[in-house]
């Protein structure tokens, strides 16, 4: 345990930043299991919706630094062909 007053104070502040990641994590995850379980039960209009939904979260984790870019744009890319791929049965 931290005795320095600083390093109980980064200690805080570590536990409470760790918990945002954790639930934005969490909420990038929901996101995109949306979209990839409307695609498997085929439902069109909804995989086109939830996926819409998606991208300003996928961009927003980017923005808050729990993705790479790269990872974010793999991510849409990939949901993106998936939900055309759905549209052109």
């Amino acid at each position: 345990m931290a005795n320095i007053k600083s390093a109980i104070k980064r200690a805080r502040q570590t536990i409470k930043r760790r918990a945002n990641n954790v639930a934005a994590r969490s909420r990038l995850r929901t996101a995109i299991k949306n979209v990839v379980g409307a695609v498997e039960a085929g439902k069109k209009d909804d995989a086109a919706t939830q996926f819409k939904a998606a991208v300003p979260v996928i961009d927003a984790m980017v923005t808050k630094g729990i993705i790479h870019r790269n990872k974010a744009a793999r991510h849409k890319s990939q949901l993106n062909a998936r939900v055309k791929a759905l549209a052109a049965k």
